[in-house]
C-alpha cells in the first residue's frame, strides 16, 4: 500500500534534476534554469551532452527575452550518466525518458529507491497512464504526470494528473511547484488518453488529414487557415469564451441556440484516415513546400520568436 507523500516547500526547492536529452528533457533543463535553479541533467551516455547544451543554448536566446529570474545561469547545469549521481541531492525530478512503458516501468523502479521519499517525480509523458508507469515503484505516492507543450521553455501549459496509487498531496505539490515556476499547471479530472490538448490539437489533426485525403485542401492551405482564423484567437481565450463571445450578448446560449444543429452536419470527420504512402507523402512533400529553403534550426528560431511575441503581447494585452 502506497505511503502518505509530504514534501518540500515548492518555494525553497533549489536543486532540480532533468532526465532525458532529448527536445523535451533539453526544453525542461532549459527553463528551469532560466528559472535560477541548479539542474542536474541525467544522459544516457555522455556523448548526448553536446547536443543537450546546443538545444539550450538554442533556447536561451528565447528566455532572455521574457526574462530570466535572479541568478540564473546555464553554469548552473551539470551532465552526469550516473542515475544515482543525477537524483542524490535533487528536490524535484522531471523525467521525459522515451515513450516506452517498459522503459518508464524499469527507469521508476529505479527512481523509486533512488530519489529521496520527500521528492515528487513527474513525467513529462505525452499519453503513458501514471497508473501504468508507476506499476513496478516502490514510492508510487509522489509519482505524477507533468506534461509540457513542446518547447518546455515557452509553452506555460503543464497537464497534472496521478495514477492509481498517487497521493492526491503529491499533485496539489506539483501543481505549486509548477505555478511558482512561472508555469501554467491544469489539473485533469481523471486519467484519460492524450490528456485534454494532446486530444482536442489531434481532433484537428485528424481532420485535416481527411481533407487532404479527400483533395479537399493542402498542407499550405490548412497551416494558412489556423495561422490566420481560429489560431490568434484560440491564444487569446480558448474555443469556448470564443464561441461564448460569437453569441454576442446573448453569449454561449445564443451561439448553441443558432449553431446547435449544425453539430449534426457531416462536417467532422473523427476517425482517423488511414495513413497510406500516398498520404505521407504528400504531408511530406507538402510540408518541404511550406519549408521552403529554411531548415530546422531556422524553423525552430522563427516559431520562438513567434512565441515569445505572442506571450509578450498577452501579457501587454492582459496584464498577466
Amino acid at each position: 500500500m502506497a505511503q502518505a507523500f509530504q514534501g518540500i516547500d515548492p518555494n525553497a526547492i533549489a536543486r532540480v534534476c532533468s532526465i532525458g536529452a532529448g527536445p523535451i528533457g533539453a526544453g525542461w533543463t532549459a527553463f528551469l534554469l532560466a528559472r535560477g535553479y541548479s539542474v542536474t541533467a541525467y544522459i544516457h551516455e555522455p556523448g548526448e551532452e553536446p547536443s543537450l547544451r546546443a538545444l539550450i543554448d538554442t533556447a536561451w536566446a528565447s528566455l532572455e527575452s521574457l526574462g530570466l529570474a535572479q541568478g540564473a545561469s546555464r553554469d548552473n547545469l551539470r551532465c552526469t550518466s550516473d542515475l544515482a549521481e543525477a537524483v542524490s541531492d535533487a528536490e524535484f525530478v522531471q523525467e521525459s525518458a522515451p515513450e516506452d512503458i517498459q522503459l518508464k516501468q524499469a527507469l521508476y523502479e529505479k527512481l523509486g529507491r533512488l530519489v529521496p521519499g520527500n521528492v515528487v517525480i513527474a513525467s513529462s509523458t505525452s499519453g503513458l497512464p501514471m497508473s501504468d508507469i508507476q506499476a513496478r515503484c516502490s514510492t508510487p505516492e509522489r509519482t505524477v504526470v507533468g506534461h509540457p507543450f513542446n518547447p518546455p521553455y515557452l509553452l506555460p501549459l503543464v497537464e497534472i494528473i496521478g495514477g492509481a496509487d498517487t497521493d492526491p498531496a503529491a499533485i496539489q505539490w506539483l501543481f505549486d511547484f509548477y505555478k511558482v515556476t512561472g508555469k501554467a499547471p491544469l489539473i485533469l479530472k481523471k486519467e484519460i488518453p492524450g490528456f485534454i490538448a494532446t486530444r482536442l490539437q489531434e481532433a484537428v489533426w485528424r481532420e485535416a488529414l481527411h481533407m487532404i485525403v479527400n483533395d479537399e485542401a493542402t498542407v499550405e492551405d490548412i497551416d494558412f487557415a489556423i495561422v490566420n482564423g481560429p489560431g490568434p484567437r484560440w491564444a487569446m481565450m480558448g474555443p469556448c469564451l470564443i464561441y461564448h463571445i460569437g453569441g454576442g450578448e446573448g453569449g454561449m446560449a445564443y451561439c448553441l441556440d443558432q449553431f446547435g444543429p449544425a453539430l449534426k452536419l457531416p462536417w467532422s470527420r473523427l476517425e482517423a484516415p488511414e495513413l497510406t504512402p500516398k498520404l505521407r507523402e504528400q504531408l511530406i512533400e507538402g510540408s518541404r513546400r511550406e519549408a521552403g529553403d529554411r531548415d530546422y534550426a531556422m524553423l525552430n528560431s522563427e516559431r520562438d520568436r513567434g512565441l515569445v511575441a505572442i506571450q509578450n503581447a498577452l501579457k501587454a494585452s492582459t496584464g498577466k
